[in-house]
């Protein structure tokens, strides 16, 4: 059934209360511009709305949207106990709850409330690991948003949108995402803005998946301009921490970890549990690769990490990567079969969908793996991993993988032929 109109509600109220149009718009208002309201030819402002609404008795919310006060208020205690549980890591829950208020027929008239229940479902799905359901909300989110209307949130669902795509495994949908709507901003004169950095955070990320280290070298020092000319601590805490993954992913760890540093002293009190996290285990990554007698501090970390992201709303992915590195720093501390079982942990937490982050954890376990002696479960996992990341378009990771997997090979004595097989599958990777 259609709902009444704002001129309808204001007339019935009015009717109801014995009211004529004369009186109800003295001494602010003239009872013709009441009776153009009233039959919906005029649109009044805010202000004229709480204005009726005070003399009415009503909120100025059930003059809008038809939806009583104790409706309101029933769907934004539901919404504030979804966004409790998501920030709490419980995904499952923070669904459900956010389901349940788009469920609601109410909510289709009150459109800020359904707009934040859409993203939060979102936001749920992705942190439960239901990638290919969080992209279609984010999809439609990002199809009705403007950039004009509220810019770093219009960012925001874009950067959601390319995270998801390159976790599922499409980098090149990630880079579409991400650069399209950088190329929003810059044409509208916004390039000098939060909203901008995040969104070029976002690009560099991608390159870098999909094995463009020019052109993510290029965005990083860009991204690093940009951010110092803005001066604000959140845009130069997102620049330096892209900048620390791409000297980590050129091997140069040293300036990797002062990046990373640089970014963690900026990271304020109100920072995302969920970014923080992330920001903290990338820095723990490259303390083991500039760093290998840090080790020990690297694990420790990790280790408190592990415990901030399991009680945040930190998704499965944002774990299993906190994992597969915490069992990277075992393995380097001589604890390959405790490194083992944490890599393990990780691909059961990740599922059988093809993702970056089963890629790592199938390194590192294929990394325990020849530590412990295990040389057919090694080539197992690494012909996985290496698959895995050329499916998905990683030709760098590709090919340090099929590398991996051809000094694994040479190992075990393996015959010339699968080791070479994996060489070339290496170079392939890198287009030569």
């Amino acid at each position: 059934m259609d709902r009444e109109t704002l001129g309808q509600r204001i007339r019935a109220l009015r009717i109801r209360q014995g009211v004529s149009q004369a009186q109800l718009a003295f001494p602010e208002l003239s009872d013709s511009y009441i009776s153009l309201i009233e039959s919906d030819k005029r649109v009044p402002a805010p202000s004229v709305v709480e204005l009726l609404a005070a003399k009415l008795n009503c909120s100025a919310t059930y003059l809008v949207s038809g939806v009583s006060e104790d409706v309101v208020d029933e769907l934004r205690v539901t919404l504030d106990y979804a966004e409790i549980a998501l920030s709490n890591g419980a995904a499952a829950e923070a669904r459900a709850r956010f389901a349940e208020v788009l469920a609601s027929a109410d909510a289709v008239a009150l459109p800020d409330m359904l707009h934040q229940a859409r993203w939060g479902h979102a936001l749920a799905l992705e942190a439960a690991g239901e990638l290919e359901e969080a992209i279609a909300g984010l999809r439609e989110l990002t199809g009705q948003a403007s950039a004009e209307s509220d810019l770093d949130h219009w960012a925001k669902l874009h950067v959601a949108l390319s995270r998801c795509l390159r976790e599922r495994g499409d980098i090149s949908a990630g880079v579409h995402a991400a650069e399209n709507a950088l190329r929003h901003l810059i044409a509208a004169g916004a390039d000098s803005t939060d909203a901008a950095v995040h969104l070029g955070a976002a690009l560099l990320t991608a390159f870098i998946e999909r094995g463009d280290l020019v052109r993510a070298s290029q965005l990083a020092a860009q991204l690093v301009e940009r951010a110092e000319r803005i001066g604000s601590p959140r845009a130069r805490m997102v620049a330096y921490w892209e900048a620390a993954y791409v000297a980590e992913i050129r091997g140069e760890y040293e300036d990797g970890v002062a990046l990373a540093e640089r970014a963690l002293m900026l990271a304020g009190d109100g920072e995302d549990p969920r970014n923080l996290g992330r920001l903290r285990v990338r820095y723990a990554a490259l303390l083991l690769r500039a760093r290998p007698d840090q080790a020990a501090r690297a694990r420790e970390l990790l280790v408190r990490v592990r415990g901030e992201i399991n009680a945040s709303a930190s998704g499965e992915i944002d774990v299993a990567w906190c994992l597969t590195e915490l069992a990277r720093a075992e393995t380097a501390l001589g604890r390959a079969a405790e490194g083992a079982r944490l890599a393990e942990e990780a691909l059961e937490l990740l599922g059988d969908a093809p993702r970056r982050a089963t890629a790592g954890a199938l390194t590192v376990l294929g990394e325990a793996s020849v530590r412990l002696g295990r040389r057919d479960r090694a080539v197992e996992v690494l012909t996985r991993a290496a698959t895995c990341l050329e499916d998905m378009e990683s030709s760098r990771e590709a090919a340090q993988a099929w590398f991996d997997l051809a000094e694994v090979l040479a190992e075990t004595g393996t015959a010339d032929e699968p080791r070479m097989a994996a060489y070339r599958r290496a170079l392939t990777c890198v287009g030569v």
